[in-house]
């Protein structure tokens, strides 16, 4: 279906949050997998925030650098996801919403250059073989030295922003670099301040594709592990992520499809470049 990165900039504009609800809400088909992959090389949130260091540190990122030296990257992999499909509250939950935690200590991301890039082979390799979607987080600089490979060979790349001033401020050079390096972006807004998506769109030079709303309480519940209200599946901010994973997947179609080889006879069939 798609691999998607999503990029933050300072200010702490919401991307894991944002990840995680689409996570959890993003509408999946019988035998399809969505696979969440915390690549901020700052380091990941999810383990001590929405699973309340409920699982220590023993799965993650950090553990594949010593796989790939092995050779046993591919097995160690799936040994590294944790299965979140009952955060929804069925208890009886396929396994089909499934995380790799980030690394727990920026200082980890050293030893993880060459993971990297075989993830981002493994990432387009599980999307074509398997169907499954890849939703990956960069974090707030993530699509910048050794880990943006991870943003050059995704489907598309978003920017996660908050439509405030100083959000806006901070996020014109984030879009400006990944511009530079992986072509075309978007932007996945989350609607805080005052400015509609119109707005951000001519400030930023770059569409609005989805919105989420600036919903404090029910972000908690995923980015600090706070308890899950009833009818949260329901909530405004999971019905947003839910139609918005939509939208982002159609953008993600659309440029691989701009992208993709030419067929014979339609002028060759050299790829355009990403």
């Amino acid at each position: 279906m798609a691999v998607i990165a999503l990029a933050g900039c300072s200010g702490a504009p919401g991307v894991t949050t944002s990840a995680l609800a689409l996570l959890l809400s993003w509408p999946l088909e019988a035998g399809r997998r969505m696979i969440l992959a915390e690549c901020d090389p700052d380091g990941g949130a999810v383990l001590h925030g929405l699973l309340q260091g409920t699982l220590g540190d023993r799965y993650g990122l950090r553990n594949l650098s010593v796989a790939a030296r092995k050779g046993e990257f591919s097995n160690a992999f799936w040994r590294q996801l944790i299965d979140l499909s009952s955060e929804d509250g069925e208890q009886d939950a396929p396994r089909d919403r499934l995380l790799l935690p980030g690394i727990t200590d920026p200082s980890q991301s050293a030893s993880l250059g060459q993971v990297w890039k075989i993830l981002a082979q493994m990432f387009r390799g599980i999307e074509g073989e398997s169907g499954h979607d890849v939703l990956i987080d960069l974090g707030r600089r993530g699509a910048h030295g050794a880990s943006g490979v991870l943003a050059e060979q995704a489907d598309a790349t978003f920017v996660v922003v908050r439509n405030t001033l100083r959000c806006l401020q901070a996020a014109e050079g984030r879009v400006r670099a990944l511009e530079e390096r992986v072509g075309e972006v978007g932007v996945l807004m989350i609607d805080e301040g005052p400015y509609p998506a119109g707005e951000v769109q001519r400030v930023l030079q770059v569409p609005v594709i989805a919105t989420l709303p600036y919903a404090p309480k029910d972000a908690r519940v995923l980015s600090d592990g706070m308890e899950q209200p009833r009818h949260f599946t329901r909530s405004a901010l999971m019905k947003a992520a839910r139609n918005g994973s939509g939208l982002l997947v159609q953008r993600a179609a659309m440029r691989r499809a701009r992208l993709a080889p030419r067929a014979p006879g339609t002028g060759g069939e050299v790829a355009h470049a990403r």
